[in-house]
């Protein structure tokens, strides 16, 4: 996988945007409305696929549905599909991290090694663990089906990962075309999404719209740039006009009112849309009118060691909630025959504390056992050169959309995508350093938003 421009010069110094900032720029160490956009966006796809399933076992099958699917349960999925707050994050972290780098004199393919490495690292012991499992597990004789669709599903949130590694193998010239053209880049992109969606709808086939799988991405991913610089001013604007677009596209047009994918509908998410990309604009906007509040909230002493604990967890969550829901699901719905109330009902309500306290007691091991693979093992600077990180990160690229479409299903292709994944990795990598503490303290001071304590390469 590629990324949409090429990376050329080390950017050893970044000129200020010509435009004059509207609102403060972020600041060039941690931010913590971006910590916090991070944290809340991972915790609540977290709690969002935790409480969606609606799930029953028989005839050795289990058969899901969607609790969001009933009623005005659409109306949630407006705020709950939180995917384009995290690439926002993701933008003005990235923006913030590369600029820090560039002012030390750090050369963009080490850049994007590093994040290449924090991005990748932590799918290793995913892979390790579900390569070998379905294996396992068909052999002690467990139904096939279930044990099949966990398979699936378990490789499925890498998708998220594949496209958050072209927006960061983009970063270095995005930044640049952002330096000269500022509002006009989101624009474009939002222009180019707009044409796919016309072509996609018009023509009736759904993958007329793959290419905003970029654009959509890419355009929330830019507006973090803008925030960096101090450029997102009017967010009551962006709020207004997001999610006012938002409904006259879902009200007058062929989008859906959900903003995740429901069974038997047309996708605002898979692949994305332009009605998701409103809506994107109309959270972004939301979020920076409660910015100052946010901020406050965030400096309290518990808020921010409740943040420093869960960034450094950010990554293992995402990557494992979805193991620790199967766990569950294998003892009550599977072992022991208890079907999903029916959405909304008071069993359904009552229990739902429930089913989230034994799932968070499910993820609380895998955290402690797989947190530690967030910071990958340290290496010297990276001095390879930008033909091979770029090939490094199309090879990780490729093994992480092969993950996503095959899952762990018993096969070639899920070993053919860890593999792509541990060789690009190898790329990454210089002599292994002399003192381990030293080289990742040095890592670690450059990724979270270009602080001094960064956890997380998302």
């Amino acid at each position: 996988m590629t990324p949409p421009l090429p990376l050329t010069s080390p950017l050893a110094t970044i000129p200020t945007p010509r435009t004059a900032s509207r609102t403060a720029p972020a600041p060039a160490g941690r931010d913590p409305f971006i910590d916090v956009l991070r944290v809340f966006g991972m915790v609540l796809v977290v709690l969002q696929h935790w409480s969606m399933p609606l799930l029953s076992f028989a005839d050795g099958r289990i058969t899901t549905g969607n609790a969001l699917a009933a009623g005005n349960g659409w109306m949630i999925t407006w705020i709950s599909q939180v995917m384009p707050l995290v690439f926002f994050a993701g933008g003005a972290a990235n923006a913030i991290s590369r600029r820090n780098a560039a002012r030390r004199g750090e050369a963009t393919p080490a850049w994007l090694a590093g994040r290449l490495r924090r991005l990748a690292w932590p799918v290793i012991p995913l892979a390790a663990v579900w390569l070998p499992l379905p294996h396992l597990l068909l052999a002690l004789g467990v139904p096939e089906q279930p044990v099949l669709t966990a398979s699936r599903l378990a490789g499925q949130l890498l998708w998220f990962l594949a496209i958050y590694l072209v927006a960061v193998a983009a970063t270095p010239p995005m930044l640049r075309l952002n330096m000269v053209y500022g509002w006009r880049v989101p624009a474009a992109l939002a222009a180019g999404a707009v044409a796919v969606d016309v072509l996609r709808f018009t023509s009736g086939l759904d993958v007329a719209g793959l290419p905003n799988i970029v654009l959509v991405w890419l355009a929330v991913h830019q507006l973090g740039f803008l925030y960096a610089d101090g450029r997102l001013g009017r967010p009551w604007v962006l709020a207004l006009g997001g999610y006012g677009l938002g409904a006259a596209l879902t009200a007058f047009g062929p989008y859906p009112l959900s903003m995740i994918g429901m069974p038997g509908a047309v996708s605002n998410m898979a692949p994305p849309t332009v009605a998701l990309l409103a809506v994107g604009v109309g959270q972004i906007g939301l979020a920076l009118m409660l910015r100052r509040s946010i901020v406050s909230l965030a400096g309290w002493p518990g808020v921010s060691r409740a943040l420093g604990w869960a960034g450094d967890r950010m990554m293992t969550l995402y990557l494992w909630h979805m193991s620790a829901l199967f766990v569950i699901v294998s003892v009550v719905v599977v072992g022991l025959g208890i079907s999903t109330p029916e959405p909304g009902t008071s069993a359904w309500l009552s229990g739902w504390p429930h089913w989230l306290l034994m799932l968070a007691l499910a993820m609380w091991p895998l955290l402690r056992g797989f947190a530690r693979f967030e910071t990958p093992p340290a290496t010297r600077p990276y001095t390879g050169g930008t033909v091979r990180v770029l090939v490094a990160a199309a090879l990780v690229g490729l093994g992480l959309l092969t993950l996503t479409v095959a899952g762990f299903v018993p096969g070639t292709a899920p070993l053919v995508g860890a593999g792509a994944i541990v060789a690009g990795l190898a790329l990454t990598c210089s002599r292994p350093a002399s003192s381990t503490s030293s080289g990742s303290s040095g890592s670690r001071r450059d990724e979270r938003s270009g602080g001094p304590r960064v956890p997380s390469a998302l």
